[in-house]
Formats: structure tokens, C-alpha cells, sequence
């Protein structure tokens, strides 16, 4: 029971408190419950890695949005995480396609453009430009103002017309906590850099 304790806690916002709530409701359950919540998590570690497009989430090598003909492929939100891409998707407000950079600029914490998906951007984007929008929805917080600007730098001398989304989501807040009717108005208000 304590190693199960010790492992729930280490998923984000779970604490020691949580972590042993959890631990006594599994105990508690039916053992076919249980096997298929382990199941469940070993199936999705080793059927689900990273689209080869956008690099968010799948369980293929291109992800559904990818692949759908439905989307508007010349028009791409930039996301830092694939909880992010959920986020923007339950808003149901974006027909384009996504490009998941997997983190924020941060450099005291040492993280530069090399770490992130960047390059895998420019890749995508073309030379000539083959993208009519670029969608900057990296988080309200320092890292992500400071991704947003260096994205919209790099993209200037293409002449990629790149927006943010607008504000009305709180400062320093994260977009997979945001709700839909947010999500949708920040995205409909979104302005060029």
C-alpha cells in the first residue's frame, strides 16, 4: 500500500492526502476493476506516442486531425503540450491543425528553441510559406509570452501572418484549465503580433 501511495503521488496535483484516498478506493473496488485500470495505463504507454505532423498525441503514426481532409491545413495553432490541443479542441471553435512544441521557452530553467519543436515548426511551414495563419496559443505566463515572441520573430521574414490568442485568459494560467466558452472567445478575438 505505501509504494502504491508513494507512485500516486507523484502525478501532478496529487498529493500524500489524495494519493492515499485513491490507494483505499482501489482497494476497495473489484480486482477486475483494478486490472483493467493497469491495463488500461499499459496499453496507452505502449500504444500511444507522438503524431508525426504535429506531435501531439496518437495511437498512429499520424494523429485524426492530421489526417482529417475536413481540416483547414494551411491553418495552425500552436500549442506547448497536448493537453493544451485537448483544451482548444473541446472548444470546438477551430477547424485547423495543431503543432505541439512540447514545452516553453524558458531559459533559466535551460530550456531554448533546440528543445522544443521548433525546427519541426519551420520544417512544416515551407519555403515558400505553405500556411495562411499561425495561431500562437502558447500559455499566459512569461515562458509563454516569451515563446509566443520568439515564434513571431523567426516567422516575420516569411511573411506568415501570425496571431495570439486574445486575452481573457487569466494571466498565468494554463490552457487545459480553461473552459470551452474562454477557450472559444480567446480564439475568435485572437490578434496579428
Amino acid at each position: 500500500m505505501t509504494r502504491l501511495v508513494k507512485e500516486l503521488s507523484r502525478l501532478p496535483g496529487i498529493g500524500e492526502k489524495t494519493a492515499s484516498r485513491l490507494a483505499f478506493n482501489l482497494l476497495n473496488r473489484p480486482r477486475d476493476e483494478v486490472i483493467a485500470l493497469a491495463e488500461a495505463l499499459l496499453e496507452m504507454k505502449e500504444r500511444v506516442g507522438l503524431c508525426s505532423e504535429c506531435f501531439g498525441l496518437s495511437d498512429r503514426p499520424r494523429c485524426q486531425i492530421c489526417e482529417s481532409e475536413a481540416r483547414e491545413h494551411d491553418m495552425v495553432c500552436v500549442v506547448e503540450g497536448p493537453a493544451d490541443l485537448m483544451a482548444i479542441e473541446r472548444a470546438r471553435s477551430f477547424n485547423g491543425v495543431f503543432h505541439v512544441l512540447h514545452g516553453a521557452l524558458a531559459p533559466l530553467d535551460g530550456i531554448g528553441p533546440d528543445d522544443l519543436k521548433m525546427k519541426e515548426l519551420l520544417a512544416r511551414i515551407g519555403e515558400p510559406p505553405r500556411i495562411r495563419e499561425l495561431i500562437i496559443a502558447t500559455n499566459a505566463t512569461v515562458e509563454g509570452e516569451a515563446t509566443a515572441l520568439y515564434i513571431a520573430r523567426m516567422l516575420k521574414p516569411l511573411g506568415v501572418k501570425t496571431t495570439r490568442l486574445a486575452r481573457g485568459l487569466p494571466a498565468g494560467g494554463d490552457l487545459e484549465y480553461s473552459d470551452a466558452a474562454t477557450l472559444a472567445y480567446a480564439l475568435t478575438g485572437r490578434r496579428e503580433l
